[in-house]
């Protein structure tokens, strides 16, 4: 869950101090976009909007296998996690998971710190920080330093400690359950706090114990002070569509060995069925397809039903055809539910591909061209005005 506090005008104090600091880390145009080099450099963590795709292709890149970011419509129960911005506390708690070379070293060598030295560890680990600013564009370094520098002076000048609201801007706090108990998982808090009781939690409704925490936090605010949002990090559809399309191939597979078992006991001809012809007329698969990300290895492992384990035994012809018959519809609707799914990974790509291009000098050209034809003051007082 993100709790959004409303942008505060930049403190005056420190401007000209603050442009000298800029230049020393970004000695180059400010406007021309960021390069590698000026993220290696940085030292922060850029701010992020809140897009499930966004999250998605981290995940990937993480190497973290299996799981989906998705935005929350409704506090049901079919969750695995909410999500936090640096993602590491929810897939470093859900057992199983498989999180790729990188984070399964990390999350060993971290396994017995404290959670403060751990988020140091997570601050210099170059690994995470260099996915995570890979969306960072020049402007959103310039601001953070700018943001941290006037809040500083700020501060200095107060003498007095931050409110809760300065602390809580943008930032996500995790709710997961852990060892039959759910835990919230804040980064503003020294300690995990544990909002189950000492008795087990239900695996499928966990949720309900997060809600009211949920709800109360968004209680304390007035409409539109704070911008909440509500995300959770879910199994990955394609992985359980394509262990059905295992499923579905391994099944035909065995449907029609029993059919020419059945058809050679008869003394029937094996000629071209209606079954042979649905599979070539419906484009079934039956074997491993690339394109549907289907390899030998699932086929192998793909167990059948008990269902179909019943039918295997019949000596009738014709049921076995109606058998083949159902799993090739089965099939055109499992392909099609791939096909997707590949389709929303691919659009997350594009969206990341997107977000990571910095279009700052192409905004400052257009401003420019604005100008130069005496437009640029009604364009700004139409934005301000709408």
């Amino acid at each position: 869950m993100a709790t959004r506090p409303k942008r505060r005008r930049l403190a005056k104090t420190g401007e000209s101090s603050s442009k000298t600091q800029t230049c020393k880390a970004f000695p180059q145009d400010p406007s021309v976009p960021a390069t590698n080099e000026d993220r290696s450099r940085w030292k922060g963590f850029c701010e992020i909007e809140s897009e499930p795709a966004f999250f998605n292709v981290m995940l990937r890149e993480f190497g973290v296998e299996d799981v989906r970011v998705q935005e929350v419509v409704s506090l049901d129960s079919e969750m695995l996690a909410y999500l936090p911005v640096a993602l590491l506390n929810i897939v470093n708690n859900i057992p199983g998971l498989k999180l790729g070379d990188h984070l399964q070293q990390f999350k060993e060598f971290t396994a017995d710190f404290t959670p403060a030295l751990r988020g140091d560890a997570i601050g210099n680990f170059e690994f995470i920080k260099t996915i995570h600013n890979s969306f960072a564009r020049k402007m959103d370094m310039l601001n953070a330093d700018l943001q941290l520098k006037n809040d500083a002076s700020v501060r200095k000048k107060s003498k007095a400690k931050d409110s809760d609201e300065d602390n809580a801007g943008f930032h996500f706090i995790a709710f997961v359950p852990v060892q039959d108990k759910v835990w919230k998982l804040d980064g503003l808090e020294r300690q995990p706090q544990n909002l189950g009781d000492s008795r087990p939690i239900i695996s499928d409704d966990w949720v309900s114990q997060v809600a009211p925490e949920i709800e109360t936090r968004m209680a304390q605010y007035e409409d539109g002070q704070i911008e909440f949002a509500i995300l959770s990090l879910v199994q990955e559809p394609l992985t359980k569509l394509v262990a059905d399309l295992a499923e579905n191939v391994k099944g035909i597979a065995a449907v029609r060995q029993r059919l020419v078992q059945v058809q050679c006991g008869q003394g029937r001809p094996q000629s071209e069925s209606t079954e042979g012809r649905n599979l070539a007329e419906q484009d079934t698969v039956v074997g491993p397809c690339e394109r549907y990300r289907l390899s030998p290895e699932a086929i192998d492992q793909a167990a059948l039903s008990p269902e179909l384990e019943k039918q295997l035994k019949s000596d009738d012809i014709t049921d076995l055809e109606a058998a083949i018959q159902h799993l090739n519809t089965t099939q055109a609707s499992i392909r099609a539910s791939i096909r997707d799914e590949v389709k929303a990974i691919q659009a997350d790509d594009d969206r990341a591909a997107s977000r990571r291009n910095d279009k700052g000098m192409l905004a400052i050209g257009l401003l420019q061209v604005l100008e130069r034809m005496g437009r640029l003051r009604i364009f700004m007082e139409s934005a301000c005005c709408s």
